[in-house]
């Protein structure tokens, strides 16, 4: 039995994060247009994502690797910063989108995802997190994982808005499917310990 925590708040901030752009853009504008990184687009706006530091990058590429060491015995397969069509006029971008070998091989998913997950960086905030979480869970998405690589507190976000706190392992129901928060950590640390010269 998982007892339900809510993810800490951050420092205060200013609700001004800038964006790439403030005017409307048309959905193919957006599909031909390569951002560094990538956007998520929201209703013809396009939002920035935090990124870039390394104890969310180490996570992220820890995830993908564990993910697609075992992809034919889980059945999956694990993407960094892919598309990923919420709805007609809304993608968000994962860290870190798994789907099933089964689904469909387009570009960009639509279909939902088997797990959609978010690495926290210091400057993520709940309500904005939140936006994603809806966004995934009115996709369908089942499994919508949350982690903080500072805090080492992971969460799964349920379709009712609150956050269960995960103290051993992720798991997906009916499936081989397993990530251990500490290897997961274990492997963070070796790969951001500096090795003597």
């Amino acid at each position: 039995m998982h007892s339900v925590d809510f993810l800490p708040l951050r420092a205060p901030f200013s609700d001004t994060i800038p964006m790439a752009t403030a005017s409307l853009i048309p959905v193919s504008e957006y599909l031909r247009t390569t951002y560094r990184p990538d956007c998520d687009f929201i209703d013809g706006v396009i939002q920035e994502r935090n990124v870039g530091e390394k104890p969310h990058s180490g996570i992220q590429s820890i995830l993908v690797a564990m993910f697609n060491a075992n992809r034919r015995n889980w059945n999956l397969v694990a993407f960094t910063e892919l598309r990923v069509q919420v709805s007609a006029t809304r993608f968000r971008v994962p860290d870190v989108t798994v789907i099933r070998r089964s689904d469909p091989a387009d570009p960009i998913v639509q279909h939902s995802p088997l797990i959609c997950i978010e690495i926290l960086s210091p400057e993520d905030r709940l309500h904005r997190l939140q936006e994603r979480i809806d966004d995934y869970t009115k996709m369908g998405v089942e499994n919508i994982w949350l982690i903080d690589p500072i805090s080492r507190h992971a969460w799964i976000a349920t379709p009712d808005g609150s956050h269960t706190r995960v103290h051993e392992a992720f798991v997906v129901p009916g499936t081989a499917t397993h990530v251990s928060l500490a290897e997961l950590f274990a492997e963070l640390d070796d790969m951001l310990t500096p090795i003597p010269a």
